[in-house]
């Protein structure tokens, strides 16, 4: 596989979250706040890179029986790396974050790469499958946070847009994750519905 072809399959044509349907939960509980939804969007592909190149090292001595837990035990050793850098280093994160960010270890996302690609592919293949997928991942959550709290507050990251009369407040509520994600999930849908059909893809 091509690598631009990587690229556009985990970013737009098979993207996580508006295609794959995985890794929602962080996505609908981080995207309040355009800092929480890039401090996530950095902890996942971090994880997710780091995950794949070490599971694609030891593809070859890890038991078929005991694959999923493997995979999960090397997971959670760079969540947890992940979790102690932003502690020290970049608290209002952590804290924003919160309880959200121990549990990238049980992401789908994660674990299907793990699962899929990296126990299958050599360590520059898993790599950049980690970071295709890992953006894809990004691209969406950082999207609804700035739709969310763009429109939801006035503001980005406490820099004023619009004036301070302006908001729509339901946006910064839950349900509003749940509708936004939605119709991303419906334009994509859309669009690739209506995607030319090639002489390859009709046969």
């Amino acid at each position: 596989m091509k690598i631009k072809d990587m690229f556009k399959d985990g970013i737009f044509k098979n993207n996580p979250v508006l295609v794959q349907l995985v890794g929602l939960c962080s996505v609908l509980a981080v995207s309040s706040s355009v800092k929480g939804a890039l401090g996530m969007g950095a902890a996942v592909i971090f994880v997710l890179v780091m995950s794949n190149l070490v599971i694609s090292l030891l593809r070859n001595f890890i038991p078929d029986e005991v694959r999923i837990p493997a995979f999960i035990v090397v997971i959670a050793a760079f969540v947890t790396i992940t979790e102690m850098v932003m502690n020290a280093y970049m608290q209002g994160i952590y804290e924003l974050l919160g309880i959200f960010l121990p549990l990238i270890v049980v992401n789908c996302l994660i674990l299907a790469r793990a699962e899929a690609f990296a126990s299958k592919n050599g360590v520059g293949l898993s790599i950049l499958d980690g970071i295709a997928n890992g953006l894809g991942y990004a691209l969406v959550i950082v999207v609804l946070a700035v739709v969310r709290e763009l429109f939801g507050t006035g503001a980005i990251m406490g820099l004023r847009i619009f004036p301070e009369d302006f908001g729509l407040k339901i946006l910064t509520q839950a349900p509003a994750s749940f509708i936004l994600l939605g119709i991303f999930v419906a334009i994509m849908t859309a669009l690739q519905n209506k995607r030319p059909t090639g002489p390859k893809e009709a046969e």
